[in-house]
């Protein structure tokens, strides 16, 4: 996994893109509904706000985190929308100081944490660096929702590397989801970056295979695009069966999007 000081600065850099996003938007702009059904621009924002604030209070204060996800245990779903509940009132200006404020935080409570030392998570303990890898996936998928509620088409960044790296350490996320038991085969996986560099992941001589642009492999793995319209290939069944179910994140999967749905294939 990353050295913690370059994720955590990987993860500045990427919320700080999605604040150019939305920084000048006026009220209409916030509230225009995204690809997440029932989600606004605002909504997006606020789970954001809601997710650095989680990770802030369980790198600095994991008794308080311990409190604040008791309620939730069993239903994160529910946890998660009370909190898009708690911020309806907030002003655009309002919600956006606030996710400020949080991301800010939750970066630097991360970086305290002695990199041997783990954080209390949903489920199980992560180490601060995998912790900041999981904020830089929700990150970029919620990111990638604001991006196409405004038309606005994100250029692949380097900092995706921890997103694919952490879709990797989770690799049976998809499994879970369904109920499946994850195949004992190991997978290889080989995306190219826009630079043509490789991003290789597992043993070199697994039979089971996944290629293919790193962009797209990343907005495979947090479902906002439809593998049909990705430029990835699977060599092997049980790889093939995983492009249709991955998922880089905990919980029920999703509507996912439709094949189809964008017109800017990442290519």
């Amino acid at each position: 996994m990353s050295d913690l000081a370059n994720v955590l600065k990987d993860l500045a850099t990427a919320g700080d893109e999605i604040d150019r996003m939305v920084a000048d938007l006026d009220d209409t702009r916030w509230a225009l509904e995204t690809p997440a059904p029932g989600w606004t621009v605002s909504d997006q924002i606020a789970h954001l706000v809601f997710v650095n604030r989680l990770a802030g209070t369980a790198a600095s204060d994991p008794e308080a985190f311990r409190a604040m996800t008791e309620k939730a245990s069993g239903d994160f779903d529910g946890a998660v929308n009370a909190a898009l509940a708690a911020y309806a009132s907030d002003s655009p200006q309002v919600l956006l100081a606030r996710w400020r404020t949080e991301r800010a935080a939750a970066i630097e409570a991360l970086a305290s944490v002695p990199p041997d030392q783990t954080v209390p998570w949903l489920v199980n303990p992560l180490p601060p660096a995998v912790l900041a890898c999981a904020g830089l996936m929700e990150t970029f998928a919620h990111g990638q929702d604001i991006a196409d509620a405004l038309g606005v088409r994100r250029e692949p960044a380097p900092w995706l590397r921890h997103v694919a790296g952490f879709a990797v350490l989770t690799q049976a996320f998809g499994y879970q989801a369904r109920g499946l038991t994850p195949p004992t085969e190991p997978f290889r996986f080989e995306l190219t970056y826009t630079t043509g560099e490789l991003w290789e992941y597992g043993p070199a001589d697994a039979t089971q295979r996944i290629t293919g642009p790193a962009h797209d492999f990343c907005l495979l793995v947090t479902r906002r695009r439809h593998r049909d319209d990705l430029a990835l290939t699977a060599t092997g069944d049980a790889a093939d069966h995983w492009l249709d179910i991955a998922q880089a994140y905990r919980g029920p999967a999703g509507e996912g999007r439709r094949p189809g749905q964008f017109s800017d294939t990442p290519r």
